[in-house]
């Protein structure tokens, strides 16, 4: 990924979170195969500098970026509209923004923020850009899930965690919700030549959590471990589903270290997933 190869060329892609850690590696290396790149983040500074830098590094004018906090609906759905008044097909949304919080916080939408930003936000700003997705087809969704997804397990009388609040156990439920999403999407989207993939890109060394000072300790005291690896190195699974030919047809899987293996038994749940999908439609009014 180093090298531009042109294999992208022609190719629009949105990548979110895209102004640091996985997801700014994820959009040098798309921009670097040759495809236009739409990377969404909040800070409008960050954002120009991230991408002047991708487009001298990838040598590549076609890079872009989209102001949003995916954490506001509001936000989600000005992003949607601002992409389809410069845009006219999308052949890649890589879902990838997302955040861990230490305490419990609500969004602008007073919705629990982790379920706000790392579900609803996929949720959300994929179904706004489905009509897209569609008209381009074939077309890729990838959301960006975790191993921890493993640990977790959804509970829709307290979904928002308003009686008990554990950081590590809320991200680990949001990355579940992904995995989840990625299966009831996929089911919805068979034959329409539109597919829904989820990952687990590795254990890395990002920012994650990085406004908060329990993350930060945790951060600065792993990072130092093996078993974490770059971000270049997540982006590579990432990208692996969003270009790869062989995974054109791929949908409704789970991949680690560009393998589909099994996910977690609950999230092959068939009622949960589709509650899922109506609980999160009625908290973001689609």
């Amino acid at each position: 990924m180093t090298q531009t190869d042109n294999s992208m060329k022609g190719k629009i892609c949105m990548v979110t979170g895209a102004t640091s850690g996985i997801g700014e590696a994820t959009a040098r290396a798309l921009a670097q195969m040759g495809a236009t790149v739409i990377a969404v983040g909040r800070n409008p500074e960050k954002s120009s500098a991230v991408v002047n830098r991708i487009k001298q590094e990838a040598r590549n004018p076609l890079v872009e970026f989209m102001l949003a906090d995916l954490s506001s609906q509001k936000a989600i759905h000005q992003l949607a509209e601002e992409f389809k008044g410069r845009h006219h097909r999308l052949d890649v949304l890589i879902n990838n923004a997302g955040g861990f919080f230490v305490t419990r916080h609500v969004s602008v939408d007073e919705i629990e923020m982790t379920f706000a930003l790392n579900h609803l936000g996929y949720f959300l700003l994929t179904n706004l850009l489905l009509d897209v997705l569609r008209a381009s087809a074939p077309s890729r969704v990838v959301n960006v899930s975790a191993l921890l997804h493993r640990f977790a397990r959804l509970n829709f009388d307290d979904l928002q965690n308003q009686k008990r609040y554990s950081g590590w156990r809320v991200y680990r439920e949001s990355k579940l919700a992904n995995v989840l999403f990625t299966y009831e999407l996929a089911r919805r989207l068979e034959g329409s030549g539109v597919t829904a993939n989820a990952l687990h890109p590795g254990v890395v060394a990002s920012n994650l959590g990085a406004n908060n000072r329990a993350a930060r300790l945790l951060r600065r005291a792993t990072n130092v471990l093996p078993v974490f690896i770059s971000p270049e190195e997540g982006a590579q699974a990432i990208v692996y589903l969003a270009t790869s030919p062989e995974m054109e047809t791929a949908n409704g899987k789970y991949f680690e270290k560009q393998k589909a293996v099994p996910s977690s038994k609950a999230s092959y749940d068939k009622a949960t997933a589709a509650q899922l999908w109506q609980v999160s439609q009625a908290m973001v009014r689609l």
